[in-house]
């Protein structure tokens, strides 16, 4: 049994301290996450067991409630703590879950879009993008409620789920409605490809997208989050999600690192 020394324990407890100051003081950020229910019926995806392909299955739906979907996957990790999930906060969405980053004031919103609401999925993901439709979130926690700006009021966005730029096409895409800086994170088979005009076209950053074929799942987004929180430059940022694609996929990382773009 290690004894800790009364100077040892006092600094102890001044460091956790400065450490919960910190995290409190840190700049409240708030990110979005638009999550396409996988859905073997109405999505151009290679099926998958009928139980993960229900898009109006969220609790056990590849890319929500299985494993490593956004659910469960942010509510194991010892970074993240669960604030909230609520059922059909919209029509088209089924269930939206609020996270809370421990170590700092970031918090994430994440919604889980019917299977066959995929279009109106990848629409609000790219109408947040440009700044359009700020809204407020109210968020319970210990010490009051908090008030999250979400969507198009959000620091970073992201859209996980099947390319479905692959399978229809927008007849116009949102604009860049502010100045403000918004970073976009998109999940999906060769992203880089099929959404560089309309991300473009919204005047957000592309942070982290894709370059071919590929598994969206929650461990690669979390990777990434965690460079953008640690203020990490974008090639350490792709080399994590690189690093993440790979421990998970086991394809190798010189692949893993082929897959994943950062910038334009």
């Amino acid at each position: 049994m290690i004894r800790l020394s009364a100077g040892a324990l006092v600094w102890a407890a001044f460091c956790l301290v400065v450490s919960a100051g910190a995290a409190q003081d840190s700049p409240l950020r708030s990110v979005h996450v638009f999550v396409a229910l996988a859905d073997n019926q109405s999505q151009g995806i290679i099926p998958v067991p009928a139980k993960l392909g229900n898009g109006e299955d969220p609790e056990r739906n590849l890319y929500w409630g299985s494993a490593y979907g956004v659910k469960t996957f942010f509510s194991r990790s010892a970074d993240w703590e669960r604030i909230a999930c609520a059922e059909k906060p919209k029509a088209e969405v089924l269930e939206r879950c609020v996270f809370k980053h421990r170590a700092t004031n970031v918090y994430l919103v994440a919604d889980a879009y019917r299977g066959q609401e995929i279009r109106q999925a990848i629409l609000d993901f790219l109408s947040s993008a440009a700044g359009d439709d700020p809204e407020m979130v109210s968020v319970p926690t210990a010490s009051g409620a908090v008030k999250l700006q979400t969507r198009g009021g959000a620091n970073l966005v992201a859209y996980i789920g099947h390319d479905g730029l692959m399978d229809f096409q927008l007849q116009q895409f949102p604009r860049k409605k502010n100045e403000i800086r918004r970073d976009a994170i998109v999940l999906a088979c060769a992203s880089k490809q099929f959404f560089a005009e309309p991300v473009r076209a919204a005047g957000a950053y592309p942070l982290l997208w894709t370059t071919g074929l590929m598994a969206p799942e929650a461990y690669t987004l979390k990777s990434a989050l965690d460079g953008w929180i640690a203020g990490e430059d974008n090639e350490q940022i792709r080399d994590r999600a690189a690093w993440a694609y790979d421990k998970y996929q086991k394809c190798g990382l010189r692949a893993a690192h082929r897959l994943f773009a950062s910038g334009w």
